[in-house]
């Protein structure tokens, strides 16, 4: 209320706290460890499949292994985060992969790979849900987008890295060079596990535990001064009452540690809570069935097809490919907060089918082409940069975002972690079968079927997913209860959730 007595809307965060970016900048450095995978393993796979004489199918269980056991750390990480905290997740998801990765780098069969890639595969799946998580809890509303995006950055930064040292590594012999390629991603677990002290806990898991002192303390230094402070904490407090709620499965806010989750996410969801369900499974289904994740790692087989055989071509295309995919996830993240997450979700994903199609067109004619026409190799770079950039504008980082965000407090990581294991199943699948069924229906027709079910996801994200930019945490249940009305309150708060949209460090 004014000094007049009329009712006055709250004046919304615009600037970002320094120490606010340095937790999520270190939080979302576990991302890295995925993207360094899927970058290197590209490579690595050729020179493995050389070097110990596996097939190709071998080669797709091999890579396909560690997004089919990060679905076993994505499960459980979001009971172990409500139970020991964000901060020691992400230390148990830095040490895993940490594991996972000497296995790897010192593994004398293709077995010892495989059980490597199964560690660090767990480890992985442990960093994609707790790193967007623990930045959403930390973010105010309106740099959350930006913020909680920056998981996507990292794994993007960690595949062109990936593609970096293929190329820097390609010259030794195989047995070394793809050992060093594997091996080396024990380098950013062990910082990852380092930089962890410098981060304080979630002030949102602090209250779900009673340690609304301890939650204040953290949120005087993430926030901008101390009203912003008790603002948020008088938010999260009242969201944290909620666990205490005449509900017999439920435990009173300290005991509280995800009892009875499941049960209202699976078995008696509110209607606003089934909408969340299915948005979020939605949108991580999609990102995977794009098939994202299989171009990149087969990305020298698909080259290989076209026509260059040199590795040093093959590397040096993934490296153009990574540097396209960086400066646009940058792009996107610089302005999520901006446009908001409908519009460049849509953008990207129509980008990525019309991509596709270009693939799947200049495949099919270097398919059926001996003289293998320079034009259509030029087609199918772009189409391979041009389907990398639109995933990287829109379902490469608003996945991240939109999972972590939508759902209240008491569901939050063990929904987030439920999704996002429909995103490592789904990835594990495609993964695992890309290369078999590209052989029945050559990459051409694969780069098809891709293109169509992209055309389905943009018709998905139209209908189902509402706009959450400018949105505090605790709004959300609000925005999902009614479909009808999204519209009408996004263009309500139009103008002045552009007002905060220019990020200001402070």
């Amino acid at each position: 209320m004014d000094s007049n007595g009329k009712e006055t809307t709250a004046v919304t965060q615009t600037r970002l706290n320094r120490f606010t970016l340095l937790c999520a900048l270190l939080a979302s450095t576990n991302s890295i460890l995925l993207g360094y995978d899927i970058g290197v393993m590209s490579g690595a796979a050729v020179l493995i499949r050389e070097n110990l004489k596996i097939s190709s199918v071998q080669e797709e269980v091999l890579v396909g292994t560690l997004n089919v056991f990060s679905l076993i750390g994505s499960l459980a990480s979001g009971k172990t985060s409500d139970w020991i905290g964000r901060r020691y997740t992400i230390v148990l998801a830095a040490s895993t992969f940490l594991v996972g990765a000497i296995f790897m780098g010192l593994a004398p069969s293709f077995h010892f790979i495989l059980a490597g890639r199964v560690v660090a595969g767990i480890g992985v799946g442990y960093a994609l849900m707790i790193a967007p998580l623990y930045t959403t809890e930390l973010s105010p509303a309106m740099t959350r987008g930006f913020l909680t995006s920056l998981p996507e950055v990292f794994i993007t930064l960690g595949i062109l890295l990936g593609y970096v040292i293929n190329y820097s590594l390609s010259g030794l012999p195989q047995n070394l060079g793809w050992r060093l390629m594997l091996g080396l991603a024990a380098i950013p677990a062990i910082g990852i596990g380092l930089g962890v002290i410098a981060m304080p806990e979630s002030p949102r898991w602090l209250a779900m535990k009673g340690r609304l002192d301890d939650a204040k303390r953290v949120l005087l230094t993430i926030s901008s001064n101390p009203e912003e402070a008790e603002s948020r904490l008088q938010e999260i407090t009242k969201a944290a009452s909620l666990l205490s709620s005449p509900s017999p499965s439920t435990s009173p806010i300290g005991n509280w540690s995800g009892q009875g989750v499941w049960k209202e996410l699976l078995l008696s969801p509110s209607r606003p809570i089934r909408r969340m369900l299915v948005s979020a499974i939605g949108i991580n289904f999609f990102m995977q069935a794009s098939g994202n994740d299989a171009v990149i790692y087969y990305c020298p087989e698909i080259f290989k097809a076209a026509g260059i055989h040199s590795k040093k071509q093959l590397f040096g295309v993934n490296v153009i490919m990574g540097l396209a995919k960086s400066f646009f996830v940058l792009l996107s993240a610089l302005y999520l907060d901006k446009f908001g997450r409908r519009p460049l979700l849509l953008l990207g994903s129509f980008g990525m089918a019309v991509s596709l199609s270009g693939l799947g067109l200049g495949s099919k004619i270097l398919e059926d082409s001996t003289r293998k026409p320079v034009w259509a190799v030029v087609l199918c770079i772009v189409a391979v940069c041009a389907d990398v950039s639109f995933f990287s504008i829109g379902l490469g980082p608003i996945t991240w975002v939109y999972s972590s965000e939508i759902f209240p407090m008491r569901l939050r990581a063990q929904g987030s972690s439920l999704a996002i294991s429909v995103n490592r199943l789904v990835s594990g699948i495609v993964s695992m079968t890309f290369l078999t069924i590209s052989k029945k229906i050559t990459f051409g027709g694969m780069f098809f079927v891709l293109a169509g079910i992209m055309v389905l996801a943009t018709a998905f994200f139209y209908v189902f997913m509402p706009e959450t930019k400018g949105k505090s945490l605790e709004e959300m249940e609000t925005l999902f209860e009614d479909n009808n009305n999204n519209n009408n309150n996004n263009n309500n708060k139009k103008h002045s959730n552009d007002r905060g949209t220019e990020i200001e460090v402070v």
